[in-house]
């Protein structure tokens, strides 16, 4: 078990009848026969690779933000969470995951605008017009979808090819499209409320008994794209780049100290500061997404504390 100034750089528990356990990205994913327990960890990934140093406080930012987002769309699509015994974590319906996540995209931004921009009007299938800019918005919202990879790049790929390599039926694909379209309809207002702009985001889905089911994360800085709104315009027509709230700024700047996590490239060192800067913007995302104050976890020993509290109510 490994912390780094006072970050959760993983956990390594082992809880009364677990039957497995996979370690992601960012989350350590303990698994049951009827339900999963999700530990949202300080790591953080960029390019579908891990950085070396964890967070202070994104974990519980990133738990507690998918926390207030699928409370708040459970009405449009049943989601896997039961509940929350911890800031860093949460437990819910062990569901089978689909193997593609559905990208929503209202603007051109992000990986749609690199690919754009080295000339590529096709982008998983769906055609772009010529003559865009950088984080124009979309007439409507298009879906791109890419493949999960448990190890390496996920990838992107088509509506079309999905169906012919029969990784969803044809039914249940129309009613993922759905389904995430609704969800960023509703994202896309509730970012509104707050000032902002809901730019592009994923999501996961999952089968349970013949049922779909929305899984993992929604609308978190590591799944989405935010903008702020009172500025988007002007920056669009001066040509600058958009105030935002994500992780780009991470990327952004790994890119600029020559990482995309290409082979033979290494991570760039990253500061105390660059951290801690890092840590700021994630506390800063939570507070003007869901409009609540953070508070962060308390305790110095921050495993204890949440092998305690999913301890309790396991045996509850």
């Amino acid at each position: 078990m490994t912390k780094t100034l006072n970050a959760i750089q993983e956990t390594n528990f082992q809880f009364p009848g677990q039957t497995g356990f996979y370690r992601g990205k960012v989350r350590d994913v303990y698994s049951f026969p009827d339900k999963l327990i999700m530990i949202a960890s300080d790591r953080i990934s960029a390019f579908d690779v891990v950085l070396p140093r964890p967070i202070p406080f994104k974990g519980q930012v990133l738990n507690q933000t998918a926390a207030y987002f699928l409370k708040a769309t459970a009405d449009i699509v049943p989601n896997w969470l039961l509940e929350v015994p911890d800031p860093n974590a949460s437990i819910g319906l062990n569901c089978a995951p689909y193997a593609v996540e559905m990208v929503v995209r209202g603007y051109l931004a992000g990986h749609a605008w690199r690919e754009y921009r080295d000339g590529r009007r096709m982008l998983c299938g769906v055609a772009l017009p010529d003559g865009l800019r950088e984080n124009d918005r979309f007439p409507t919202p298009i879906i791109t979808p890419s493949t999960k990879a448990h190890e390496g790049h996920d990838e992107d790929i088509s509506r079309e090819e999905i169906l012919s390599r029969g990784i969803v039926s044809e039914n249940e694909y129309i009613q993922l499209e759905r389904y995430a379209l609704a969800l960023f309809e509703r994202g896309t207002a509730m970012a509104a409320e707050r000032g902002l702009i809901l730019v592009d985001t994923k999501y996961e889905f999952g089968n349970l008994d013949g049922n779909v089911y929305l899984i993992d994360e929604v609308h978190t800085p590591d799944s989405s794209r935010y903008f702020y709104a009172d500025t988007y315009q002007a920056n669009l027509q001066a040509n600058q780049p958009q105030k935002q709230l994500s992780k780009e700024f991470v990327r952004e700047w790994l890119i600029a100290n020559g990482f995309q996590g290409k082979t033979g490239q290494t991570v760039p060192t990253m500061s105390d500061e660059w951290v801690n800067q890092i840590s700021q913007r994630y506390i800063e995302l939570f507070e003007t997404v869901t409009g609540q104050s953070f508070q962060p976890a308390e305790g110095s020993d921050s495993l204890s504390r949440i092998e305690s509290a999913i301890l309790r109510t396991l045996t509850k």
